[in-house]
């Protein structure tokens, strides 16, 4: 399926070069470096050109970040949230074409394309909400005639880095959240996917406009891993909200943690379903596939491996066999295609290097894996589906592979799943298959999944904006999007009011002179 990209990047304000930093209505660009050119993983194509962002341009962009702060912050929250209702029509206008180009630019599917923008659609729908929910608490306090209450102050300036697998979606969850608090932001994209970013911050700039929102309240800034290390030891940012492997969120939170900063980390997963011997195994069979191969096996919460009881075990991978049989690989604005593209050779040779090592400690390839190659997968990026039957202790299946290999495993007891599926570094999402109420309450008790989330009869991927995304371990215990996710974006302040007319302390001390 062809795809004319140069009236979808029109449309979205995206000229054939763009620049390195936005801070609202004016472009800044490196001029004294060469663009980069950015290709397509679906078909190798370049798209675009874009300018990499160099230490002034981060400064210049800091600065505008703390001049715009102190007069956003004054605007009341229910006006904040107005203009980010109007940023989501804004994203309803252009659902269609920002979804083919996340699909384009990234490799998604077209489904999750529009998925992932209309996501954002939701995100702000709950942030207007939210913009007159900011609430405290009122306590009582020992003393008489005294009120004591808390409140929450926006940070100031908040960071985004986000990840190439999600391009634009976390930058939604992140700042719409952040600017309802009367935050502003500073947004890091993945330097893989530059384009998608660039196309939100023309949308966000046109509606930011319209409302006389302040010259950089929303800031974009493209470059490579030394602009996110900029932010990262940066005392100018309050909170620093970072998407991406186990490894690189390490490091940024020593680096935030040495400067006493907060940071809000979104890692690896290393995802499992369990499938009880009470499964539908039918309905098992849509979330393990969906899980293990939708966008081609990069995302946080793809699933990793299978946990399947033994008395089970054989017919399910029948089934899973027969349905990896009838994958569509190919380009994934065709609809009729399951499977697109990985996001580049790079991670190809990842894929690779797992199977190789899976067989190398022991693993048996059920459905083997193997780049393509042929005028339908010309960019080289795309892959096989496979499935190896494994050990939860080797090494490889303990890490993470951005790819789309799937381990399974038997298990006995459902004690003896549940230890499997917590025995690794990382926590993000999990899934147990089961019409046996006590296998189901058991798994979401505290003696159950150590994740995140914790699911039941469906898959470990497909998460709403209303709950509290995020993992713990080496997931990094971060929280985004709903529930009470919008406290990460504040800081807590205790207030005491004495309307008495004497000075009682604490604790019924007496300090008389």
């Amino acid at each position: 399926m062809h795809i004319d990209i140069i009236p979808i990047l029109h449309n979205l304000g995206i000229e054939a070069v763009n620049h390195a930093s936005s801070t609202g209505k004016l472009w800044s660009s490196a001029d004294s470096t060469a663009p980069s050119t950015i290709h397509s993983p679906v078909d190798g194509k370049a798209i675009a050109k874009v300018y990499f962002a160099k230490h002034a341009d981060y400064e210049n962009t800091l600065d505008s970040a703390k001049k715009a702060f102190k007069i956003w912050n004054t605007w009341p929250a229910p006006k904040r949230g107005e203009v980010i209702r109007q940023l989501g029509d804004a994203l309803r206008n252009k659902k269609e074409d920002l979804g083919k180009l996340v699909s384009y630019e990234m490799g998604k599917s077209l489904q999750e394309g529009y998925g992932e923008v209309q996501e954002m659609i939701d995100i702000c729908d709950f942030a207007v909400g939210l913009s007159r929910q900011l609430y405290g608490l009122t306590m009582h306090s020992e003393r008489p005639a005294h009120r004591m209450y808390e409140q929450w102050h926006p940070m100031g300036v908040v960071g985004i880095i986000s990840a190439f697998n999600f391009p634009v979606a976390v930058w939604a969850w992140n700042a719409t959240l952040a600017l309802v608090c009367g935050n502003v932001c500073v947004w890091k994209p993945s330097e893989k996917t530059p384009l998608t970013a660039i196309a939100c911050q023309h949308i966000i700039q046109q509606v930011f406009e319209a409302n006389g929102v302040p010259e950089g309240t929303s800031n974009l800034i493209i470059g490579e891993r030394s602009i996110g290390e900029l932010m990262s030891h940066d005392k100018r940012i309050g909170l620093l909200s970072a998407t991406g492997s186990t490894r690189m969120g390490k490091a940024v939170g020593a680096a935030v943690g040495a400067r006493l900063g907060r940071s809000l980390l979104e890692l690896g997963g290393n995802n499992a379903i369990i499938i009880s011997k009470d499964a539908d195994l039918d309905m098992s069979l849509v979330g393990a596939v969906f899980g293990a191969v939708g966008t081609a096996g990069q995302r946080c919460t793809s699933t990793r491996r299978l946990i399947i009881h033994e008395s089970v075990y054989n017919t399910f991978i029948d089934k899973l066999v027969n349905a990896y049989k009838q994958l569509k690989i190919g380009n994934p604005l065709d609809q009729n295609m399951h499977v697109g593209p990985l996001i580049d050779k790079d991670a190809v040779n990842n894929y690779l290097n797992a199977i190789e090592k899976c067989k190398a400690e022991g693993g048996n390839f059920i459905v083997e894996g193997g780049a393509l190659e042929g005028s339908s997968y010309e960019s080289g990026c795309y892959v096989k589906p496979c499935i190896a039957e494994a050990q939860n202790n080797f090494e490889i299946v303990q890490h993470e592979t951005f790819a789309p290999i799937l381990y399974l495993m038997k298990y006995k007891t459902l004690d003896e799943a549940i230890a499997m599926q917590n025995d690794v570094p990382q926590g993000l999402s999990s899934a147990i298959m089961t019409l046996n109420l006590r296998e189901a309450e058991q798994f979401l008790s505290y003696a159950g999944s150590d994740c995140g989330i914790a699911n039941v009869n469906i898959g470990t991927s497909g998460a709403e904006i209303g709950g509290a995304f995020g993992g713990e371990k080496e997931t990094g215990g971060g929280r985004e999007s709903g529930s009470d996710a919008w406290k990460a974006y504040m800081r807590r302040q205790t207030n005491t009011i004495n309307y008495s007319d004497k000075l009682p302390l604490a604790q019924g001390i007496k300090f008389d002179f």
